[in-house]
């Protein structure tokens, strides 16, 4: 928990500084599902895992990390536009997505931070909880206007286990609903 609330707090820490340049929460969280996305396939594609997957040679991570500046920028832009245009999944993944990261130096801290982390050996529940960690803080803060709340995990166990929910039934929760699956 002690490694999970560090990468929080990193993660966290370069969010506020990318929205001193005017990068908004949502637009932050955006590039890093990106980036991670990338990042994680590469990782996926070494041993132990061998994976082939389909993102083309000119775009895979380490063509990320191998660059900065005004060429690391370039290369993002071009990066984000080119998968959107791949078929099957990644097309969708990358459809319409744009470098909303103006500042190259910052990109490149960005790349640099998620490449120090080896994101596949986590478990979901620790990316969950990272995730969870940043929904969290924006919501607690005060300048990010979110006004956005989220249910805390301890909450949410102790709904299931009051309303012991069956696939197939609908769950309100405020103005969210869900539906339960098997």
């Amino acid at each position: 928990m002690d490694n999970t609330s560090s990468i929080i707090s990193k993660v966290w820490s370069f969010c506020n500084t990318l929205r001193d340049d005017g990068v908004g929460y949502g637009d932050y969280l955006e590039q890093l599902t990106y980036l991670l996305f990338l990042k994680m396939a590469d990782e996926f594609s070494k041993p132990p895992h061998n994976r082939k997957l389909p993102i083309p040679n000119e775009y895979k991570w380490e063509t990320l990390t191998a660059k900065k500046g005004d060429r690391l920028e370039v290369h993002y832009n071009a990066l984000l536009r080119e998968l959107g245009k791949e078929k099957g999944i990644l097309g969708q993944i990358f459809t319409k997505s744009q470098n909303k990261i103006q500042d190259p130096a910052k990109l490149f801290k960005l790349i640099e931070m998620i490449d120090k982390e080896q994101w596949s050996t986590m478990g979901a529940d620790v990316k969950g909880q990272i995730y969870e960690g940043l929904l969290e803080k924006n919501a607690e803060d005060t300048k990010s206007g979110a006004g956005q709340y989220f249910t805390p995990r301890a909450l949410i166990k102790v709904m299931v286990e009051c309303l012991q929910p069956e696939p197939n039934k609908t769950i309100a929760d405020r103005h969210v609903v869900r539906v339960v699956s098997s």
